[in-house]
C-alpha cells in the first residue's frame, strides 16, 4: 500500500495548506482508486456513491449542548464532527487515509463506525471479526440509550481529558472509552440471558484493554476511564453519571461475601489511580477518592477520602465539603497539605 501512497501522491500531488480542514475531490477519487478496502479490511462499509462524496467537504463543527435537545439530532451533529476530525487528519497525514476511511469515513453511523471498530479491536482466529460486527451493531442499533451513553462517553473524555485532542481520537484510540463502550453491549447481553457470550466479550476486553468489567456491572453515562489499565470493576457494582475513574482502580468485593458484594458510586465521583474499593459500601455523590487510598466504608457526598485505610479530610465529625464536582475539574491535589 506504501507504493500506492507515494504514486498516487507524484500522480496528483495534494495542495494543502497549514490550517487547511477539508479533503480534496481528488484525494477522495484517489482514495477510491487505490485505497477502498476490500472484504477483508472492513467488516462492513457504505457503497461509495456521487452522493456521499459530496459530504466529504467539511463544514464548521456545531457547539454541542447538554441541554434539552432532540438525541437523534445531537448524535448526527457530534457524527458530523468527528467525520470532520477525520477529514482534518487525513489532509495532514495522508497516509492515514485507508485507517480513516475504513473505520470513520465509510460509515453511515456513529453505531456502525463504533461496531466495527469493535468487533476489529476484539476479533481473532476463532471469533471473525463480522460475527462481532452483526452482534454489536444489532444491540447499538436497537438500543437507543446505549448510544446516548456512547455520545455521553465520549464527550466526557473530551472535555476532561487535556490529551484528548479530537472526539475522533478517543473514539479510535483510547482503550478506557473502547472498554467502557464494548460493556455496554456485554451488559445488555447479560441481561437479556445470554450470559455466556457477555462473559465472552469480557474476556476479550481484559485481553485487549487490560480493562476488566464484569458484564453484570451497572455503568452510567458520561463516564471516563482516565488510561483504564488494570481497571477492574466486579458483578454487582454499580456505578453513576459522570464519574471519573483513573488507571489501577478496583472496584471489589472482600473475598468472602456473596451475592450484592461489589461498590455502589454516585453521580460526579472522581476515584484516583491505584485507589482500591472493596465490599457494598456507597462512595456519595461529588465524593473524591485520593490515588492509592483502600475504601472499606461508606464515604459521604462531596467529602475526600484518603490513605490506607482511608480517612476523610477535616475528620469524620466535621469533613471538609468539596464545592465542585471532583470528576468535572479532575482535581486529585487540592486536598493536601503535604510538604516535603
Amino acid at each position: 500500500m506504501a507504493t500506492c501512497v507515494h504514486s498516487s501522491r507524484r500522480e496528483n500531488p495534494p495542495q494543502t495548506k497549514p490550517n487547511r480542514t477539508r479533503v480534496d475531490d481528488h484525494l477522495f477519487q484517489n482514495y477510491v482508486q487505490h485505497f477502498r478496502p476490500n472484504s477483508a479490511d472492513i467488516v462492513s462499509c457504505v457503497p461509495i456513491s456521487e452522493k456521499k462524496s459530496n459530504i466529504l467537504h467539511t463544514c464548521a463543527p456545531k457547539i454541542l449542548d447538554d441541554g434539552n435537545v432532540n438525541h437523534e439530532e445531537d448524535v448526527d451533529n457530534l457524527w458530523q464532527v468527528m467525520k470532520d476530525e477525520a477529514r482534518s487528519d487525513i489532509a495532514q497525514e495522508p497516509i492515514l487515509s485507508n485507517y480513516y476511511f475504513s473505520s470513520i469515513l465509510l460509515h453511515d453511523s456513529m453505531e456502525s463506525a463504533l461496531a466495527n471498530h469493535l468487533a476489529m479491536k476484539l476479533s481473532n482466529a476463532s471469533l471473525p471479526s463480522g460475527t462481532l460486527f452483526d452482534l454489536f451493531l444489532g444491540v447499538l442499533t436497537e438500543d437507543q440509550d446505549i448510544m446516548r451513553a456512547v455520545k455521553d462517553d465520549l464527550r466526557a473524555v473530551k472535555e476532561r481529558d487535556p490529551a484528548c485532542i479530537s472526539y475522533v481520537h478517543c473514539f479510535l484510540n483510547f482503550k478506557g472509552y473502547l472498554a467502557c463502550q464494548a460493556h455496554r453491549v456485554a451488559h445488555k447481553l447479560w441481561l437479556r440471558g445470554r450470559k455466556t457470550l457477555a462473559l465472552l466479550i469480557q474476556n476479550r476486553v481484559s485481553e485487549a484493554f487490560a480493562v476488566d468489567i464484569h458484564p453484570g456491572a451497572k455503568i452510567g453515562r458520561g463516564i471516563l476511564l482516565d488510561h483504564a489499565t488494570g481497571v477492574v470493576i466486579g458483578e454487582t457494582a454499580i456505578i453513576g453519571n459522570n464519574v471519573s475513574i483513573l488507571h489501577n482502580v478496583t472496584l471489589g468485593g472482600t473475598g468472602k461475601v456473596s451475592g450484592d458484594r461489589h461498590p455502589k458510586i454516585g453521580d460526579g465521583v472522581l476515584i484516583g489511580a491505584g485507589t482500591c474499593v472493596l465490599g457494598n459500601v456507597r462512595i456519595e455523590d461529588g465524593a473524591k477518592i485520593g490515588a492509592g487510598s483502600v475504601v472499606l466504608k461508606q464515604v459521604p457526598a462531596r467529602t475526600t477520602a484518603v490513605g490506607n485505610p482511608a480517612k476523610l479530610i477535616g475528620g469524620k465529625e466535621n469533613p471538609l465539603k468539596l464545592d465542585k464536582l471532583p470528576s468535572l475539574t479532575m482535581d486529585h491535589t487540592s486536598w493536601s497539605d503535604y510538604v516535603i
